[in-house]
Order: structure tokens, then sequence, then C-alpha cells
């Protein structure tokens, strides 16, 4: 896409329903994942040694459903409290190596990277869904009721994380950020939305999870989007309950949390995207009420933009958010 084709989308906010519980329903999942009693460990990285500047360790936590869930956690060695950074990572994949994470903390900020439960990391996925898991994780649960699927409950233990992070040592928890890109950009969007009071910034580039009927319409639903096409083959050839499976992924639709967002957002689009369309970020961006700035990358597609990784420098180190 172009820059003025982007421009021409600025009132477009998404073909995918908004449910009129939404924000009822994500009321009622976080009080359940409130109600989880806190359990967990950090101790010595089993995968690399600690270092005179900073501590490599290992974080395990008990999340939904007994769900035993991973996280790296990265903390530089300071006397003061210090930022950090919540990073997801994309799909299906896990948690980036110790000495990727660790440009964060070069710059003087703890980090968190939580593995996905059933993806490629150590996280366990509890399962208990009904219908196929074998196309993709965006369906999990998509023939039961919306409050068993895979990403409810994925956004239930992200809601136990930001509890967790509350009770660390050394942590700024006035200085909380979310970074994370295509299915990590989706969970920094809904962590942002649900845990309003504790998410002081998020960076999100080219994010999964949005806009599914739009995906769908475009025929873009493969690769990360598979799910759509397999589910519509083998559970609903004659679309009689598109509506209804439409309806119960805007649930889990990054466009739709995005009005709930308070803390400004940094935002950025490849325009050679074929992984993500920019006409479903599209329908992210507008739905942000928050302070905002997208940044548009000619000749970058689903892939690592260098340009934004540095944009991160200002955004997170600053006092106020630099936009």
């Amino acid at each position: 896409m172009t820059a003025a084709e982007i421009e021409a989308l600025g009132g477009y906010y998404g073909a995918t329903p908004r449910p009129d519980d939404f924000e009822s329903f994500w009321q009622a999942r976080m009080a359940e994942a409130d109600a989880v009693p806190l359990h967990y460990t950090v101790t010595q990285a089993q995968e690399v040694p600690s270092w005179d500047s900073c501590e490599f360790l290992d974080l395990w936590f008990t999340g939904m459903e007994g769900a035993r869930l991973y996280a790296k956690f990265l903390r530089p060695r300071r006397s003061e409290p210090m930022p950090l950074v919540l990073q997801f990572h994309g799909y299906p994949g896990a948690s980036r190596s110790f000495a990727e994470q660790a440009s964060f903390a070069g710059m003087g900020m703890a980090l968190i990277a939580m593995d996905c439960p059933g993806q490629a990391g150590y996280s366990e996925d509890a399962g208990g869904f009904l219908g196929t898991t074998v196309s993709g994780h965006i369906i999990a649960g998509l023939d039961g009721p919306p409050e068993r699927m895979y990403y409810v409950r994925l956004h239930q233990n992200i809601r136990i994380l930001c509890r967790l992070v509350r009770e660390l040592d050394g942590i700024d928890t006035s200085r909380v950020f979310v970074n994370g890109g295509s299915q990590g950009g989706g969970l920094g969007l809904a962590c942002a939305a649900l845990n309003p009071e504790l998410i002081d910034r998020a960076a999100i580039l080219y994010p999964f999870l949005s806009d599914f009927k739009l995906v769908w319409d475009l025929g873009a639903d493969e690769i990360a989007y598979e799910g759509l096409r397999y589910y519509a083959r083998w559970f609903d050839a004659d679309e009689h309950q598109q509506d209804r499976w439409f309806r119960q992924l805007g649930y889990i639709d990054s466009k739709n949390f995005a009005p709930m967002i308070r803390c400004p957002v940094l935002f950025g689009t490849g325009l050679d995207d074929v992984i993500c369309p920019p006409q479903t970020q599209c329908a992210v961006y507008n739905n942000l009420h928050c302070a905002k700035k997208r940044y548009l990358f000619p000749g970058y597609g689903h892939e690592e933009i260098p340009e934004f990784d540095d944009m991160l420098l200002d955004f997170f180190t600053s006092k106020e958010a630099v936009l």
C-alpha cells in the first residue's frame, strides 16, 4: 500500500462487530483472573549465567486453571527502582533469547518476556477447548462460549502477570511499558486496554488479531490467519454461521480493545505487509482515542524494522512519551 491509500482509510473503523457486552465481558474475565492466588518463583536462569550488571532470571507463575507459565526476567543491578518492559512475542513462537532481550537492560530497564502457552516456548497450555486446534489458536474454543477461547484465557494470564509485577522488587510500577509486534502487538494492545492503571506506554508494530472480518473479506486468511479458512471449510461451508463466529471473534479483536487504551501508543506499519494487512492495522489505529503516533515504512513487510526499534530509545526513556 501507499501512504496516500493509508490516509484515505482515516475514517475506517473495522468490519468485525464489537459485541454490545464487550467491556462488561472483559470486566468479568479480569475479575476471574484477579481471584486466582498468586504463586510464582524467580530463580537464576537455567540457560545462561547472570552478569555483574544484570541478573538473568527464570520467572514461573501459575495461571488460569493451574497452567504453568514461563517468562524470561532480566533485572539490571541497580539500587533505585527501574522501569519495566513487558515484551510479547510473535505467532507462533516464543520469547527471544536472553542476549536479544538484554538491549533493554542496557538502557537501565528490567524486562519480562512471557512465552505464550502451547506455542514454541516453555509455558504450558491447559487445553480444554471445544473444536479443532490443528490450524491455529485464533479458532481454539470458537465452538464453545467466548470465555473458553484460547486468547481470552491468554489475556487473563497476562492479567495475572500484571498483578505479579506489582510485587517484584526494584520495579517502578509508574513506568511499566509494553512492546510487541504481530501477535505481540495484539497482546500489547489488549494488555494496555485491560490493565490501564499499570501500563504507561505501548509500542505496537503491525498487530495481529486485528479486524478478522476484513481479513476474511480481503482473502488474506492465510499464514497467521489461516485458521479462519480451515474453520469455514470444515465447519461452516455454507456460511450460515458466519455472523456468529465473527461476533465471537469480536471479543478478541485488537481493534475492539483500542478504544479502551489510555496510555500513549507508538504504532508502526510496514506498507508491504502481506501477513497482517495494513488495512486491518488502520482499523486498530483509528479506534485509538489516546495520544498516538503512527509511522509508515515503505518497502517493509512483516519483518524486523530497525528504524522502529530505534524509536523505542526515546519513547521508553524520556520522562514524557515522545511521539
